[in-house]
């Protein structure tokens, strides 16, 4: 597995693909809306096999110059407790830094809790409720 930024029209759409179906078809969500307003200014990354299959993806955006956001993290069903995730999250938070983020935050839903606790970031509250019936946690990883 390996880590790469989408770059031709094919892997950006295949990296939609995913999103919109881990993230918004189970909800019976239309198909644009895994994307918004801030695509074109933020980090995408995806998990890539052997058989160069998209197996995860995941955005970071910045809100302030020091404090980076994960948004749309999504690992493909048999993907997923494969280490996809670990490496996804380890390139996001790579890039933060790269770029000079002194924090990361998050909206993890709550099923993803121990994943994002487990890899140090904290609990700083409730989060919104996506859909009307997926309740988020907002999280926090500070660097320094």
């Amino acid at each position: 597995m390996k880590i790469i930024a989408p770059s031709t029209p094919d892997e950006y759409q295949r990296y939609y693909e995913l999103r919109w179906k881990i993230l918004r078809a189970p909800w019976n969500q239309p198909r644009g809306s895994e994307q918004d307003e801030l695509e074109s200014s933020s980090s995408h990354f995806m998990a890539i096999d052997s058989r160069q299959v998209i197996a995860g993806v995941g955005r970071l955006q910045f809100n302030t110059i020091s404090e980076a956001q994960i948004r749309y993290m999504a690992v493909a069903i048999e993907q997923q407790r494969q280490g996809t995730g670990t490496l996804l999250l380890k390139a996001l938070e790579e890039q933060a830094a790269e770029l000079g983020a002194t924090r990361i935050v998050l909206d993890a839903r709550e099923q993803a809790l121990g994943f994002y606790r487990k890899r140090g970031y904290e609990l700083e509250g409730p989060g919104h409720v996506l859909f009307n019936t997926i309740p988020h946690v907002k999280m926090r990883k500070d660097f320094i």
